[in-house]
């Protein structure tokens, strides 16, 4: 969708502009050229010049008149045959805006209508025309607004007011100046143009856009008084136009050089409209629009943390729509608004300023925004906020900046901001620069009117004009004295100033590239074209968007929307008193770098408007301290806020703005590391795992499995002592002592279980001690099978004999040990167990565990553990009642008793429990169910053979005790 062009600069300047173009021109003959169409194809050869006489009448400056004709059509377009000036047609381009004008301010009235309509356009002449022009085989046409505005003057000797220019900004009369200098040096260059020269045609506009308009036709026109689409100069080749320094006078002039093809770069204008490519093709500008100026505005306060500001703006136009721009970012980067105050541009009243000084009292900020063109008439309601500005730190945007003289007229209030301003590098930005300027005295350029308009409005000096002094002394009131001559241009306030920047020369620069692109590639396309007959329309702004300026170092280009990036630079304003200030630059910013090195601001140095001298705090509420985050308030902005507590497993670490810090949000720690305390740092968990060093727990059990272990050790060690005695005899001392092996191994398994554990640790863990019972509690059951087959091989004609014997019992235990064995190899090549941290069963701790792989593979070696020891304590239970000398299977049973109580409550707790409670769980499993193995087998034996000697006879245990013997029977 095509946006429509702003008109709201162009329409009071090109009525005004008719009213001028009306007007008869100076009595000479001219060479005109018809100024074509603009046209889409790149390369069109000019028009035909031919000689046109033109019929003019002077106007005599002290007469005013009245244009009164008819327009009629033709077919090319409109003539205008009753204007006593050249019988013209005018080309469509231009014969659109006038009736579009025409149309517009068509005056809607009951009154009766005449019969014979007829134009009145009444024309106000210039008391003074601002021109200067250097020819050159290639002219720049330049429209520079030096005189800040224009007034209407009547003297006292004449009958009507004249048009008169006012109050000349030197800083913009430097740019004249840096625009020689400029094309001065680019003729001087001599690969740059050679054979040809670089011209310029300059107007001031005086800050008017009619005025700004009526510069252009009248460069394009070669004359003071314009005709219409002819230039009275036929051997002139306009190669594109430079300026304005404001938005309000480059708008109009920018329509208006669209229809031409003319390409435009202006030093100054910042309005956001210029950047439609659609609408403006032909237009670039030296600087950044107000899109990146109140970007980085708001990235500036940002970066000081000011999240809480109070905005004062024009109530115009521009001032609302640069309002609604920094809004817009401050909305993104989070900041918010307390209030807004809109300053006309006439005085407010007293009632109004009282209620603005409430609203600034009562403001909580302490830092405010100047948006917007201020105007006279807008500072003198700021001067009237002095003393409540008083301990707050005003920030300017980039039009205030760039319009610094402003300043001037409200010092207290500027004391103590910060603003930013755009500096372009440029090869006559030089120090041999002011050795120049200080020879610039009327005296040496006796021509130069603006030049002697500065030295009577900064150094009152007189001008040899009597009609001069007298009009500028009524205008300013101020009187003019006789001047020694030695006065100098660079003591002239704001002209040698700081934040200057060379824009206007450098876009000279810029154009003179371009124009040498463009030839260059003329030249290798058509040799043989004459090339001082380049046409630049519709041409040259190829070359301007595709230019690569090489400057100290780095390459600068015009983007997309036709705007220069480079950086901006940020200053801090020291004011205390008129003639004694200094500026600070504080740093930069630059928008095309990567985002962690487009800032770079030190402010160490500076003493802030503050109390305390340092950088001021603008928050709606108190930042929020590490360790807690931002909750909104109900019905609040954004940055009014309460602070809580991050929840567990979060932190809030701090977002630096300098000296400030302020807690956004909390966010989670890394997987291996949990919040502190104060839950304003993640440090690494705390690792949890029986450890010999830390646990008294883990001492604990490795002294009670030592212990056991001497004395299973012991206790096998009584059973080899006395191998032949009858009582190690009579119950299998081959599985007494593969039994008291497999219980040695059980206790020393415990160890595996005891510090940090690895995957190798994890699967021999398991393995070791599910088949260590495996064998303890298989020979338990043959010493179960081997009693009962003993007692019924006793009875005569036994057919149980034949079972009597080791290799039964030695069968059992290898049939029942293997089938845990190939369970555990099982388990091993499916999935074995590995070591595994748990981060999340308790806040900020790891538990370091063995995973079992396979749950399936860890209850199977459990449950036909237990299986073994369920059918072990069966068998053992129906031979409790054997004769007691050859039975064994009370003691059995109550160890399998023990052992599957133990066992039982193991498998709940083991599944109730985490981390080493889950360990200690096991260990103490082990430790007791191969405790209560060992004591119930063999600790009645050992007392016989150590305490009771005398009944460890085969006589004794042959023995039989008839109580006995018939509860057996009967069993």
């Amino acid at each position: 969708m095509v946006r429509r062009p702003n008109l709201e600069y162009s329409t009071a300047a090109i009525l005004s502009l008719v009213s001028m173009l009306l007007d008869s021109a100076e009595s000479e003959r001219c060479v005109a050229e018809p100024v074509a169409e603009p046209v889409a194809e790149p390369e069109v050869p000019e028009p035909k010049m031919e000689p046109l006489p033109c019929a003019t009448t002077r106007v005599e400056p002290e007469r005013q008149y009245v244009y009164q004709g008819t327009f009629t059509p033709s077919k090319r377009g409109m003539t205008i045959p009753a204007c006593s000036v050249c019988d013209m047609e005018v080309p469509n381009a231009f014969e659109q805006a006038v009736q579009f004008i025409i149309l517009c301010v068509e005056p809607s009235t009951s009154a009766p209508q005449i019969t014979n309509p007829a134009c009145r356009l009444n024309v106000i002449k210039m008391y003074e025309e601002y021109e200067y022009i250097q020819e050159g085989d290639i002219m720049l046409g330049v429209v520079i607004g030096v005189n800040s505005y224009m007034v209407n003057y009547m003297h006292l000797n004449e009958a009507y007011k004249r048009r008169l220019c006012v109050e000349v900004l030197p800083q913009y009369y430097r740019h004249l100046v840096d625009l020689g200098v400029a094309i001065k040096i680019l003729n001087y260059h001599p690969s740059l143009i050679p054979n040809r020269t670089l011209g310029y045609h300059v107007y001031d506009s005086c800050g008017d856009a009619a005025k700004a308009v009526r510069s252009v036709f009248q460069i394009l026109s070669g004359i003071r008084e314009p005709v219409p689409n002819y230039s009275c100069r036929g051997n002139r080749s306009i190669a594109g136009f430079i300026g304005d320094v404001t938005s309000e006078t480059t708008v109009p002039v920018a329509q208006i050089l669209s229809l031409f093809g003319y390409s435009q770069i202006s030093s100054g204008a910042t309005d956001i409209s210029l950047s439609d490519r659609v609408t403006f093709p032909y237009f670039f500008r030296t600087l950044q629009s107000d899109h990146g100026n109140y970007f980085v505005l708001s990235k500036l306060l940002k970066h000081f943390g000011w999240t809480w500001i109070g905005i004062l703006r024009v109530d115009d136009y521009g001032g609302e729509k640069e309002h609604q721009l920094l809004t817009n970012y401050l909305s993104s980067d989070g900041i918010c608004v307390e209030f807004t105050i809109k300053l006309r541009s006439v005085l407010e009243t007293d009632e109004q300023i009282m209620r603005y000084k409430e609203i600034i009292k009562k403001s909580s900020s302490r830092v405010f925004v100047l948006c917007g063109t201020i105007i006279t008439g807008a500072i003198e309601t700021l001067r009237s906020f002095i003393n409540e500005f008083d301990s707050r730190t005003v920030v300017v945007s980039y039009s205030i900046s760039a319009n610094y003289h402003i300043m001037d007229y409200a010092l207290e209030i500027f004391n103590g901001s910060l603003g930013m301003t755009q500096r372009i590098p440029s090869f006559i930005d030089i120090p041999i620069m002011k050795d120049y300027l200080e020879k610039f005295r009327p005296s040496k350029f006796p021509e130069d009117k603006l030049l002697e308009d500065i030295w009577m409005q900064y150094h009152s000096c007189m001008s040899k004009d009597k009609n001069k002094n007298n009009l500028y002394e009524q205008v300013y009131g101020l009187p003019l004295y006789n001047c020694t001559g030695k006065e100098s241009i660079m003591k002239v306030r704001h002209f040698d100033y700081t934040l200057y920047s060379p824009h206007v020369g450098f876009a000279a620069e810029i154009m003179a590239y371009a124009i040498y692109d463009m030839q260059m590639s003329i030249d290798n396309k058509i040799p043989g074209k004459i090339r001082n007959t380049a046409n630049y329309r519709n041409q040259l702004h190829h070359y301007l968007k595709n230019l690569q300026y090489k400057s100290f170092s780095k390459t600068m280009s015009f983007d997309n929307n036709g705007e220069l990036l480079d950086k901006y630079l940020f200053y801090y304003l020291t004011i205390k008193s008129y003639k004694e200030f200094a500026i600070s630059h504080v740093g930069w910013f630059m928008p095309q770098e990567a985002l962690d090195q487009k800032f770079n601001i030190n402010t160490s140095n500076l003493r802030w408007r503050t109390d305390d001298s340092k950088i001021p705090i603008s928050q709606c509420s108190d930042k929020c301290v590490p360790g807690f985050r931002k909750a909104s308030k109900y019905g609040a902005p954004v940055c009014c806020y309460n602070c809580v507590m991050c929840s567990e497993g979060e932190i809030s670490t701090t977002v630096s703005y300098l000296l400030f810090t302020d807690s956004e949000n909390c966010f989670k720690c890394p997987d291996m590391e949990w919040p502190n305390e104060n839950r304003n740092q993640c440090v690494a968990k705390i690792v949890e795992f029986l450890s010999y060093r830390n646990d008294v727990i883990s001492v604990f059990f490795s002294s009670i499995s030592i212990l056991f272990f001497m004395i299973t050790l012991v206790i096998l060690g009584i059973f080899i002592t006395h191998w032949d005695t009858p009582i190690v005899r009579a119950n299998n001392r081959i599985l007494s002592f593969l039994l008291l092996v497999s219980i040695k191994l059980s206790f020393l398994s415990v160890f595996l279980f005891l510090g940090r554990p690895v995957d190798i640790t994890c699967m021999l863990r398991i393995i070791t001690f599910g088949i260590t019972f495996s064998i303890a509690v298989s020979s338990l059951l043959a010493k179960t099978i081997m009693v009962y087959i003993a007692f019924k091989a006793t009875k005569p004609g036994s057919s149980w004999r034949k079972w009597v014997g080791v290799k039964l019992s030695n069968s059992v235990v290898l049939f029942c040990s293997s089938i845990q064995i190939i369970i555990c190899m099982t388990w091993l090549a499916i999935s074995p167990p590995f070591q595994e941290l748990d981060l999340h069963t308790y806040p900020g701790t790891i538990i370091i565990q063995c995973n079992e792989g396979s749950a399936i593979g860890f209850y199977s070696v459990i449950g036909y553990m237990g299986l073994l020891a369920a059918v072990s304590f069966v068998l053992a239970f129906l031979a409790r009642t054997l004769p007691d000398s050859f039975n064994e299977a009370k003691y059995i049973t109550f160890s399998m008793l023990l052992f599957c109580s133990v066992w039982i409550t193991m498998i709940p707790a083991y599944l109730s429990t985490k981390g080493k409670n889950t360990v200690c769980v096991e260990i103490f499993a082990i430790v007791t169910s191969s405790a209560g193995l060992l004591g119930c087998i063999f600790l009645p034996k050992c007392y016989i053979i150590v305490f009771k000697p005398e009944i460890n006879t085969k006589s004794h245990l042959l023995e039989t005790k008839p109580h006995n013997y018939a509860n057996a029977k009967s069993a």
